[in-house]
């Protein structure tokens, strides 16, 4: 049985939605942010040494970060389920895709976190910042021209990867220049799994605006 520790307002949100798609079952062991650091609790620390969230376990394998989290599990628990065929061009997108989300896109969104928390301090980084975050979703925007997925027509696990890039670019107000982005987020987060998962998971401050003033 895989167990998701999970942390409260995280991107282990994005793996019980995986695991909601897959109808795999799971167990869920909760963490909760302290609220002056909003850092995750020493007790993760306990699973894996970083002491960060996603971290699943699986029997006697403990596996880390998202896309790696994503991959295991599709590979050996969902029977070919959200993965294009290998055969397919699509696989090399989707392939891409699930690296890109993390490995590019998320890192400008987190310097603007850093450096608005830093003041004046950061306004030297600011156009640099604003300039890699306009062109990496200008990227994505671009890529949804002709599909309403990321690795071609139909629905695959990189969506679920990049929905976290397109929720955090929302709540930086980003969104509103780039529509297939915008709609893209919106059809994803109607999907039934994407709200069990929210359900089971708790207050997640990046899911829909209604659901999220909601749990303010």
């Amino acid at each position: 049985m895989i167990t998701v520790h999970h942390l409260n307002n995280s991107r282990s949100q994005r793996i019980l939605w995986l695991l909601e798609e897959l109808a795999i079952p799971y167990d869920i062991k909760r963490y909760q942010r302290d609220a002056t650091t909003n850092l995750a609790p020493p007790e993760l620390t306990a699973v894996h040494p970083l002491g960060k969230s996603p971290v699943i376990t699986d029997g006697n394998t403990v596996v880390i970060e998202s896309g790696a989290i994503i991959e295991y599990v599709v590979t050996k628990h969902g029977k070919g389920r959200l993965v294009p065929d290998k055969n397919s061009p699509n696989w090399v997108k989707y392939l891409q895709w699930m690296h890109y989300a993390e490995g590019s896109a998320m890192l400008p969104l987190m310097l603007g976190l850093y450096a608005g928390r830093l003041g004046a301090a950061a306004e030297p980084l600011k156009p640099r910042i604003e300039s890699e975050t306009v062109r990496h979703l200008g990227y994505m925007e671009s890529a949804l021209q002709n599909s309403e997925y990321f690795a071609g027509p139909d629905f695959t696990a990189c969506d679920i990867q990049l929905c976290f890039v397109e929720e955090v670019a929302r709540a930086f107000g980003h969104l509103a220049k780039h529509p297939r982005l915008a709609s893209h987020l919106e059809r994803m987060q109607k999907r039934p799994a994407y709200l069990r998962a929210l359900a089971k998971g708790g207050p997640y401050n990046l899911g829909p605006p209604s659901q999220t003033a909601a749990r303010s």
